[in-house]
């Protein structure tokens, strides 16, 4: 992995999104519209992403249509990420088995490139062999499936995608968008991430480690919800948030808050505060001049070695590493690892 900066006049990080017929429509235009908003501090894009299909003709989708390539086979072979998005095919789906079509695309992609599948594409990378020593995930309903031919990787259902490093999958369909913005967050950090999340309209960060699949039952009272504490500690992420603070703030017990904040949120309010720290940090470690110290106190993590240990154990970085990735211009692709 590169370690330099990257200058303002670098070339767009080239994203090829392979689809593979009979393909989930859905899946295929998320990367595209993701990753094709982003832009540098000049308006340029981030990222060139062309859709492409095994023989360069438009491929068929699962609901009724299909759908035009922008680019022919060939742009794999300069691709430096690929994704692959879900998809019905008979053999990776059915048997474990993958076509010589299929594979020989998947042979010409660069030994470096970063390798992507949502929802069921992971059956296509891990009939191919590229999952081989990852974890993993897919769609909830297919994990068993995915077991069954392919017992030798481990895959998890209950994250909404994984991240190891050049190999990343997502959970089903809207994991993807997560998946996404997690690359732009990656590769340039929040505040790329988040204007592409505001662009368009969802939510700028769901943790890789969120259940698939939240139960979120009506409350008995509009006013029982946990989204006001939940606005009001991300106002004052300086002060101390144990839980019994923020069920005083609620105006209800510990026990119903608690329960009550893991059916809306799918995480304790403990894991969710830290979350929410670590994430102020490092849009002060890109936004601001200030030290590490106060950067660890405004973040609300006392000290800069709670600071550099929290940083560590989510990005795998240090605060001052963090700063010089992200600040300024946009950072290489695949520089920061997430987890």
């Amino acid at each position: 992995m590169s370690s330099s900066p990257s200058s303002p006049s670098a070339e767009p990080h080239r994203v090829v999104v392979l689809a593979v017929a009979p393909v989930i429509g859905y899946d295929l235009t998320i990367p595209p519209q993701v990753l094709g908003e982003a832009r540098d501090a000049d308006g340029g894009p981030l990222y060139d992403v062309a859709v492409v299909t095994l023989d360069g003709q438009p491929v068929e989708a699962t609901r009724g249509y299909a759908i035009a390539p922008s680019a022919g086979p060939e742009a794999l072979a300069r691709a430096q990420t690929v994704i692959v998005p879900g998809t019905q095919v008979a053999g990776p789906r059915r048997d474990g088995t993958i076509d010589d079509d299929l594979r020989a695309a998947l042979a010409s992609v660069p030994a470096d490139a970063r390798w992507v599948s949502i929802c069921t594409g992971a059956f296509v990378l891990a009939a191919a062999g590229i999952l081989d020593g990852h974890r993993a995930t897919t769609h909830w309903k297919y994990a068993d499936d995915f077991r069954r031919l392919y017992p030798d990787i481990a895959v998890d259902e209950d994250v909404l995608f994984t991240d190891d490093g050049r190999v990343l999958t997502s959970a089903g369909l809207s994991a993807g968008i997560d998946l996404s913005l997690h690359l732009v967050r990656s590769d340039h950090g929040t505040a790329v991430a988040n204007a592409v999340a505001r662009h368009m309209v969802v939510p700028p960060w769901r943790d890789g480690g969120q259940a698939q699949f939240i139960e979120r039952h009506v409350p008995r009272r509009t006013d029982e919800t946990t989204s006001d504490v939940r606005a009001w500690a991300q106002a004052h992420l300086d002060r101390p948030l144990d839980v019994a603070t923020l069920a005083r703030q609620a105006s209800m017990s510990v026990r119903t808050f608690t329960r009550r904040f893991r059916e809306e949120t799918g995480q304790s309010p403990g894991a969710w505060v830290t979350q929410q720290r670590v994430r102020h940090a490092q849009h002060l470690l890109e936004a601001t001049d200030l030290t590490v110290d106060d950067v660890a106190t405004r973040a609300g993590m006392g000290t800069a070695a709670s600071l550099r240990q929290h940083l560590h154990a989510s990005l795998g970085v240090s605060p001052s590493a963090y700063r010089r990735t992200f600040r300024g211009t946009g950072a290489d692709p695949g520089r920061v690892r997430s987890r």
